[in-house]
């Protein structure tokens, strides 16, 4: 993918493209994949960069939804389980299983959280990943040796799907670019134009130069996710907001506090909450939060309420509190809420998705979570479609590999397998560490990346920014807040030789990282 290049076929085609996405997270991106899957002339933009703000802020689960099970949504848990299966057929080298043990502290727990995995798995069908089975006290400790022992009755195995949402987003991208779609990152929607009534295109700034020009299209469609209600509000001012916002918090700890393969996962916290610890990228993510907060942001902030909320389970189930040092990141995620009458509280909200199409013929795609994402793409483009009167034509997403597919990973037949999230480019970016002494150091000590996957990134990713790199092109801030700090000069110097930037901009990228990684350091 090349930017430059991107820019200039959206301000340059001659006459309206076929679909415009607004939008370049899973929802976006994966409309977009969907609207060209078709055969559609599609083009997304992005405000920021893809996957800026809650697509890469998830806890990382490609899966069912056990909490939904227990809510007695089976036609969700259906639906995710079936695109759980999809993801890891379409994206072998970021989606894996992952085993998640339940620790039970009373013997009624075994069977009852056994009893409901077994339905888990009677859903999942020739989808499975694998059969559940209740466990006794001393397996439980051999596969979770740090969690809590007093009182161990037993537990219960079973397997759901891990990812790496950020990297999943940039393949969505390049198998985009790949049907001869165009997406283009910094790229600000500003203005709906409308003839007679009806949308028929954009005006878009440039975030980078400040240049603004229009875009023709047949239909428009809004997949913002939080900042959906902001979009339909440039279409219809009065219209009522759709969403509500939930907040998501987790922390990153050393594999010391949960050694080996297996996740833990309680299904029921003492206020009725989900929480998981899981082996990610040689770290532990713990999480997840859900607490309403006023509104959308890129770059929302875990609050209070939800650190001590952490902090209070790690200490409970594996018997220490986590010292600030070795809360290694802390991050929050936002999640679109469809808004329902009578519900209270964000956690019993609903995470299926909804279609709307304004007067206007705006579409506004939205709700939903990523396990779903490419359902509600297509969901989308059917109706966008239908709205636009474009050539009739079915999504071809169901079985399409996504960029990065190889042959090995899709052949892995262990459940923790480690990510290898470039795939197919693995070589070709091995290669291009070869080449130079320097390209093949690693950005630090602490990190598993090599300055080669920074040149890699702006080469073929689009990566504009360091944050753009050790965000999103690597998961260094999410992995090693402090690390992914003091690796942002070399950063910005391998990046400011590929992209033709002076020492300035180096110093001006280096100050506003280190300014958003601050907010990823803990400090209790």
């Amino acid at each position: 993918m090349n930017r430059e290049s991107s820019l200039r076929q959206a301000m340059t085609e001659i006459g309206p493209w076929d679909v415009v996405v607004i939008g370049g997270g899973a929802t976006g991106l994966g409309t977009a994949v969907d609207a060209a899957s078709r055969g559609y002339r599609t083009l997304l933009l992005e405000q920021a960069d893809f996957a800026k703000a809650t697509s890469s802020r998830s806890t990382k689960l490609s899966h069912g939804g056990v909490r939904y099970l227990q809510q007695g949504n089976i036609a969700l848990v259906l639906e995710a389980l079936k695109e759980r299966g999809r993801m890891l057929r379409n994206a072998p080298h970021l989606v894996r299983r992952q085993s998640f043990v339940i620790p039970a502290y009373a013997m009624w727990e075994v069977p009852f959280y056994g009893i409901g995995l077994k339905t888990y798995d009677a859903l999942a069908g020739k989808a499975s990943f694998g059969r559940s089975r209740m466990m006794g006290a001393e397996t439980v400790r051999r596969m979770l040796p740090t969690v809590v022992p007093d009182k161990l009755a037993g537990g219960v195995e079973y397997f759901d799907g891990q990812f790496d949402d950020a990297r999943y987003s940039v393949a969505l991208a390049q198998t985009l670019e790949s049907m001869g779609g165009v997406a283009i990152n910094y790229a600000r929607m500003i203005r709906l134009l409308k003839h007679n009534g009806i949308i028929s295109g954009v005006v878009v700034r440039d975030e980078e130069t400040g240049n603004e020009f229009e875009i023709q299209a047949r239909v428009v469609v809004n997949a913002t996710g939080v900042f959906t209600d902001a979009v339909r509000a440039l279409d219809e001012p009065q219209a009522p907001p759709m969403l509500t916002v939930s907040q998501g918090s987790h922390f990153v700890l050393p594999k010391s506090f949960l050694p080996g393969t297996h996740a833990l996962m309680v299904p029921k916290t003492a206020d009725g909450r989900v929480l998981f610890a899981i082996p990610w990228h040689g770290a532990v993510v713990v999480g997840t939060t859900d607490e309403g907060v006023p509104g959308p942001s890129l770059e929302p902030r875990a609050m209070e309420i939800e650190t001590s909320f952490l902090t209070h389970h790690i200490e409970l189930y594996f018997g220490r509190r986590p010292q600030d040092s070795e809360v290694l990141s802390v991050w929050s995620g936002l999640r679109p809420l469809v808004r329902k009458q009578g519900t209270k509280g964000t956690a019993a909200l609903s995470r299926e998705h909804t279609v709307l199409v304004s007067p206007s013929h705006l579409v506004s795609v939205t709700g939903g979570k990523w396990t779903t994402y490419r359902r509600m793409a297509e969901d989308a483009m059917d109706i966008a479609a239908k709205a636009a009167g474009l050539p009739e034509r079915a999504s071809t997403t169901q079985e399409l590999r996504l960029h990065g597919w190889n042959e090995e990973a899709a052949q892995s037949s262990s459940a923790e397998h480690d990510f290898s999230v470039y795939g197919s480019e693995q070589s070709s970016i091995d290669e291009l560490a070869a080449t130079s002494p320097q390209l093949s150091l690693l950005l630090h000590p602490r990190l598993p990346y090599r300055l080669a996957e920074v040149a890699w990134a702006a080469r073929h990713e689009m990566a504009r920014s360091v944050e753009d790199v050790l965000a999103r092109r690597t998961r260094a801030l999410f992995l090693d807040a402090r690390a992914s700090m003091e690796a942002a000069p070399a950063v910005a110097a391998c990046l400011a030789a590929e992209l033709g930037r002076d020492e300035a901009w180096q110093q001006l990228q280096v100050e506003a990282f280190r300014k958003t990684a601050a907010g990823y350091v803990y400090s209790s």
